[in-house]
């Protein structure tokens, strides 16, 4: 079987230019549903907010300026083709080299202890980085990057609940984590739910979820109904843009599955500020 070769190098470059560029740059989805949602807001505070988030985001490109202060914690998702093989160096090790440049080089804040509890010893370059990795056939590495703010995911929860919950279930315990998170988590939110697998998984589904595009929706249409229908019910809290009430409480509302056991029924909810800062490459 031939195996393509990828320099170690080369992945440093790529994760470098995606945490610079999701730290500078928002994507064209979150910028149209801001000014969308400017156009649709009555309340003048709520517009003014909006506005602001816009013109920061101007003058965030403009000047190759973080978005936020916090530029998050490096997590990745990775498609990694089973006829790939890293050379000089380890594929992990590369990853974390491109985080640790990105945030000096980049001027980023380094927000990454050590140590949860006791320590807590700032790492000084952010790393490591939070990397899953799925094996898929090929011979090319997708990657899919994103800083994760912490405001947004301390409000973020897991919840096992049981079959006999239902959809119902599933939705009373998506829209209480959204209100019990009220402002904090910087809104405008993106909000990301993953739901089945097992507890670690539909976390992950959820985490994933916030880095879909929130202008797509879920291929299976009960899935993609849910999801409109929990982004209004969300929208209907007036909890809106920075806390000050308003129409526009989410952004978007992404939901993702997975197969589950027959006693089961994990749901997660991960929570992101507007900037939802995230960038894919293909090497």
């Amino acid at each position: 079987m031939n195996t393509r070769q990828i320099e170690a190098s080369e992945i440093t470059l790529a994760v470098k230019k995606m945490f610079m560029e999701c730290n500078y740059f928002i994507g064209d989805d979150i910028l149209s549903a801001i000014k969308s949602a400017y156009e649709n807001e009555s309340l003048p505070i709520a517009k003014d907010v909006l506005k602001q988030l816009t013109d920061n985001h101007e003058i965030a490109s403009k000047e190759e300026i973080p978005i936020c202060q916090d530029t998050g914690m490096a997590v990745l998702f990775v498609e990694y083709g089973d006829k790939v093989t890293v050379v000089n160096g380890s594929f992990t090790d590369a990853v974390n080299e491109g985080v640790r440049q990105a945030y000096i080089d980049g001027y980023l804040r380094k927000s990454v202890v050590s140590d949860p509890v006791f320590d807590r010893i700032n790492t000084k370059d952010n790393t490591p980085a939070v990397i899953h990795t799925e094996i898929v056939s090929g011979d090319k590495i997708k990657i899919t990057a994103g800083g994760k703010g912490f405001g947004s995911e301390n409000m973020s929860a897991v919840k096992m609940l049981t079959p006999s919950a239902g959809v119902e279930g599933v939705k009373k315990f998506i829209l209480d984590t959204v209100a019990h998170a009220g402002p904090n988590p910087c809104p405008p939110m993106v909000i990301g739910v993953g739901i089945g697998g097992t507890f670690e998984k539909a976390a992950q589904l959820a985490k994933r979820a916030t880095m879909r595009r929130i202008d797509t929706s879920n291929p299976d249409e009960r899935y993609a109904q849910l999801e409109d229908e929990l982004l209004s019910e969300v929208n209907k809290m007036n909890i809106g843009p920075a806390g000050l009430g308003g129409k526009t409480t989410a952004l978007g509302l992404n939901i993702e599955t997975y197969p589950t056991h027959i006693a089961g029924m994990p749901v997660a909810v991960n929570i992101c500020c507007h900037a939802s800062r995230h960038k894919e490459c293909v090497i």
